[in-house]
């Protein structure tokens, strides 16, 4: 494996996905699915292969592409149609016709609806495909106990009803067919039923769901619990395939899909084509802006965008019949005989998040191969972000973090936990006991530690951060505020402060708090000095309390140490004892000269 394709394997996701591999010639030559890609796709390189078939792939792929999706079931339906497009070499199923199978809808004076995984009839409509056999199944008993819905599969022309061709079946005397070879129900009143059962197969299966949860609830008052849990299954079924997916969709027919998404300098679009209901093409491009601030619109971008990849993809078989594109911004420039749609529900938009995030993986896979190439870019990158983000006036090279610890205030100490270039630098970890304010003035607290870590800094002359965090709201960014005011500091570290809700920063003279993006590498190295600061602060506060818990008489006595008090200890085994003791015994065992020292202590009087 050369070093591009290597570089490429590492970069790849831990998303849900489809991945293609291409050999020399740029042809396809294997498509398969991953419910992690990373994870699939490395698991070709690392190791050796016994089945000559896989060896032989391996040999000949020279480069590869992938496309993320939402959850396993896209991947399943999206490799199926592109192994349908490309026919790979060395894909060995869902090749031939026996592929996923479709409910179709004949188109017969009595429309018959049954299960198939071959195209063939004329006018017929088919409905799928369903990526799970049984639930094709459930769904048409389902919507044959809803209907009375015919299973024959005579030719029911109007002559053939007329002239009584075909005699009644089973399936009329125990009530599942209304007669139809008999006239017994007219075309009209059948044909009722089929629309209701296409607007089921469209996806409304609301009444189907509320149906099977009747019986299901009906049987198991019953106390009738297998057949309950046989109709339980068909109902999480039918619940399943209420929320199926988008990326094989039959009603969505030779479709564009553009999607652009902006950043600094750049703007990415992914180009999605769609074909007999499938993804068939997927493809996301850069557009570099000479100038930063470039005033150019993403409609305009999206226009030329438009025009590149549809003049890219012009000759491919059915890209030129394409007469909708989908996109989520409207171009400013439009192409001649194409409607152009930002659709906001319904399929369409599930398949535009499809292109979004696409794009989104794009962009950052094009990062952490940077990031990857050149590690120094990536500290660069996150601190500008922090410098933008919490409006500071320099990259933040240097951050700490104050937190304070006590109980009921009691044994109060303080935190100060350090980050060089968005990383901890646990080297520079502070703890502080409180000396002076009472364990309950948190703000008094945070004005003695600032005060003695920052007047030490400057006496010792030692670097500023450039960034003071202190865990608490207003009121403990306000002390901060007039200890840095007396130090002459303010001009030097910039400060702010983290509410108890995460997301909220506050800022020096404005009472209104910054909301940061949850998902921002922001949040994540501010969330990390919170959570630092606060885990060591725990730590020393416990080892504090800890020690003044096991503290006695005898740590008060000059000259009896530690070996002396375990010495005592070991042999009367318990401080009573000790008291208890007489100053001969105390002299057998620790000299005349600590015996006297240690009972005047305890006793308070010479003996």
């Amino acid at each position: 494996m050369d070093d591009e394709l290597k570089l490429k394997v590492s970069m790849l996701p831990d998303s849900p996905g489809v991945y293609l591999y291409y050999n020399n010639e740029g042809r396809v030559i294997y498509v398969g699915k991953a419910k992690r890609l990373k994870r699939r796709v490395s698991s070709y390189f690392n190791r050796e292969h016994a089945a000559a078939r896989t060896y032989l792939l391996v040999r000949n792929i020279a480069d590869l592409s992938y496309i993320v999706v939402n959850t396993e079931e896209e991947a399943l339906d999206l490799e199926n149609s592109l192994i349908k497009e490309y026919q790979p070499r060395y894909n060995v199923l869902l090749k031939d016709d026996k592929s996923y199978p479709w409910i179709c809808v004949s188109r017969e004076t009595y429309p018959r609806v049954f299960i198939t995984r071959d195209e063939h009839l004329k006018g017929a409509k088919y409905y799928g495909p369903y990526p799970k056999a049984e639930m094709a199944h459930a769904l048409l008993d389902v919507l044959r106990k809803l209907y009375p819905l015919r299973t024959c599969r005579h030719p029911l022309t109007p002559e053939l009803v007329e002239a009584r061709r075909y005699k009644l079946c089973l399936q009329y005397h125990i009530k599942n067919c209304e007669g139809c070879c008999q006239g017994f129900v007219s075309p009209e009143e059948y044909g009722e039923h089929i629309a209701a059962v296409r607007q089921i197969l469209n996806g409304d299966t609301k009444q189907v769901s509320d149906y099977l949860y009747s019986v299901m609830m009906a049987l198991a008052e019953q106390l009738r619990f297998e057949e309950a849990e046989v109709v339980k299954r068909r109902y999480r079924l039918i619940e399943n395939y209420r929320s199926r997916s988008v990326i094989v969709n039959p009603s969505i027919h030779n479709m564009d899909v553009f999607a652009i998404l902006r950043d600094d300098g750049a703007a990415y679009v992914n180009y999605m084509h769609m074909r007999n209901g499938a993804i068939v093409q997927s493809l996301t491009v850069e557009y570099k802006f000479q100038d930063r601030d470039s005033d150019e619109s993403d409609a305009e971008i999206l226009s030329t965008a438009i025009r590149d990849l549809r003049a890219r993809f012009a000759g491919e078989e059915g890209n030129a019949d394409t007469k909708e594109l989908i996109v989520n911004v409207m171009p400013d420039f439009k192409l001649e005989r194409l409607t152009y749609t930002v659709p906001q529900r319904g399929d369409k938009r599930k398949l535009l998040e499809i292109a979004l995030k696409n794009a989104e993986q794009y962009k950052a896979d094009k990062l952490k191969r940077m990031e990857k190439l050149n590690p120094e870019q990536r500290v660069t990158r996150l601190l500008t972000t922090l410098k933008n983000d919490l409006r500071l006036d320099r990259l933040p090279h240097h951050i700490e973090c104050f937190d304070n610890s006590s109980t009921g205030g009691a044994n109060a100490v303080a935190s100060c936990v350090v980050f060089r270039d968005g990383k901890p630098a646990k080297k520079e970890y502070r703890t502080f006991n409180i000396r002076q304010a009472s364990g309950l003035d948190d703000y008094a607290q945070m004005r003695e530690v600032l005060t003695r870590r920052y007047s030490r800094l400057t006496e010792e002359g030692q670097s500023l951060p450039q960034l003071v965090v202190v865990d608490g709201g207003k009121g403990q960014l306000s002390a901060a505020v007039e200890v840095m005011d007396e130090l002459g500091l303010r001009g030097e570290i910039a400060l702010i402060g983290i509410a108890k809700r995460l997301d909220e920063i506050f800022f020096p003279g404005d009472s209104v708090p910054l909301y940061i993006d949850r998902n921002s590498d922001t949040l994540r190295v501010v969330q990390h000095l919170r959570d630092e600061a606060h885990r060591f602060g725990i730590a020393q506060h416990r080892k504090r309390r800890s020690k003044s818990q096991i503290h006695s008489q005898l740590d008060d006595i000059d000259g009896v140490g530690e070996k002396t008090k375990l010495q005592l200890l070991k042999h009367f085994k318990s401080f009573k004892r000790i008291n208890e003791a007489s100053r001969d015994e105390l002299a057998a065992l620790i000299g005349p000269a600590r015996a006297t020292r240690l009972y005047v202590a305890l006793h308070g009087e010479e003996v």
